[in-house]
């Protein structure tokens, strides 16, 4: 059985830069609102959202660079998955569907790339919604200790290309699906079916989401001390989601995030970490609050 996002939606594939393209699915009318994914998964992950919007929104949801059905271009330097770049691809992408500006929903690594959009495109993103995710500069400044076992991928990741992907490789399988199975709380949440979608997906892209976190612990940074130094921080309504992580690892999370974006309705969120899949309504709710700000 293929899946697809909702009975009503197209496929398209856009090109966004040389050799790239990505894959799409849009559905409904009106403002547009861009969803990006996270690990480990595609745009299908989407799913209740973008039923629920497509009533009064274009709904745009992509597989990003390096994941699902979208081109895995091969890792040239360390540009080449930089959040920076990811995000222009998502500028791009709206911008050659005829919607210059856009709201942008991001969950885990799409979040990532939706605050790197909203710092370098502020005339593109309208409203900005964060799901469970710190800013990278923030991630790993907070990782101390034995408490940051807890994101012990994002270290192998983030080691020399030829290190971890084998590692990788050699059991994708319990690699996958240990974050789909431990970092959700409603097990029924995703369906064999849609497991079964996001695993495959994910063991045929391992050099390219290898390269994706690799970035966030390099370029990313860089990008991301430049824009503290200087004071750049996002233009746009700004509401993030996400678990209370810093009751276990010793951080104020909506302090952190109100130093980039301040214009910030911060929500602590009781559920697991595919909230999008878990709580659906409520991912929605607060998305549709944001876009009236």
């Amino acid at each position: 059985m293929t899946l697809t996002l909702i009975p009503e939606a197209t496929y398209h594939r856009v090109p966004v830069a040389p050799h790239v393209e990505l894959n799409v699915a849009v559905a409904g009318s009106g403002p547009a609102v861009v969803l990006l994914h996270g690990f480990p998964q595609t745009h299908l992950m989407w799913r209740h959202v973008a039923a629920q919007l497509t009533s009064d929104h274009t709904v745009i949801c992509p597989d990003l660079r390096g994941y699902g059905a979208s081109d895995k271009p091969v890792e040239a330097d360390e540009g080449t998955y930089s959040k920076r770049t990811m995000a222009a691809d998502v500028v791009a992408l709206a911008t050659a569907l005829g919607h210059p500006r856009f709201a942008l929903a991001g969950h885990d690594r799409g979040a990532l790339v939706a605050l790197r959009a909203g710092l370098d495109h502020p005339d593109a993103v309208t409203h900005l919604l964060s799901l469970d995710v710190l800013p990278t500069l923030d991630m790993w400044d907070v990782l101390q200790g034995v408490d940051a076992k807890v994101a012990w991928h994002l270290y192998l990741m983030a080691q020399p290309a030829g290190i971890p992907e084998p590692m990788i490789e050699s059991t994708a399988e319990s690699f996958f699906a240990s974050f789909l199975d431990g970092w959700t709380k409603d097990p029924e949440a995703i369906p064999a079916s849609y497991r079964e979608e996001y695993l495959k997906a994910s063991r045929g892209a391992v050099p390219s989401i290898v390269a994706d976190y690799r970035a966030s612990a390099g370029i990313d940074v860089v990008h991301d001390l430049a824009d503290r130094k200087r004071g750049r921080t996002l233009e746009m309504p700004v509401t993030v989601m996400q678990q209370d992580w810093g009751a276990a690892l010793g951080y104020d999370a909506a302090a952190l995030w109100s130093a980039w974006a301040p214009d910030l309705h911060h929500v602590t969120f009781d559920g697991g970490h595919f909230m999008a899949e878990e709580n659906p309504g409520a991912v929605i709710a607060a998305l549709r609050v944001l876009v009236r700000r």
